[in-house]
């Protein structure tokens, strides 16, 4: 299982605990140098939608108006977007062969590595 996060975003310290804890074995990647593949992107869009997969809160996306740029673009182009820049994504962005989990919410992860 890959583990896309950031070290000094919060939320992504409490799911590495959470992983840790509960004894789940994963690859912890630094999003910011190394962006999940355009065929994660895809799958994790085809799960959660284009617009739950933008860090909103981030600099990045605030600051280059994407909320309004991603209107005009195809899903070709936010693929690339996404791929090209790992601050845009929200994190932690956890995938592997048959799960794929944006974003940590405690309830929801019980379920999902119980």
């Amino acid at each position: 299982m890959k583990f896309y996060g950031y070290e000094k975003c919060g939320t992504c310290r409490k799911a590495k605990r959470f992983l840790q804890e509960n004894h789940v074995t994963f690859q912890d990647i630094a999003i910011r140098e190394q962006p999940p593949s355009k065929a994660e992107i895809k799958r994790m869009i085809g799960r959660y939608g284009v617009k739950r997969l933008f860090n909103t809160s981030g600099q990045d996306y605030r600051n280059s108006n994407i909320k309004e740029k991603i209107l005009q673009m195809s899903e070709l182009e936010i693929i690339d977007l996404l791929s090209s820049n790992g601050n845009l994504i929200k994190r932690p962005f956890v995938i592997d062969k048959h799960l794929l989990v944006i974003g940590f919410n405690e309830e929801e992860w019980i379920k999902v590595f119980s």
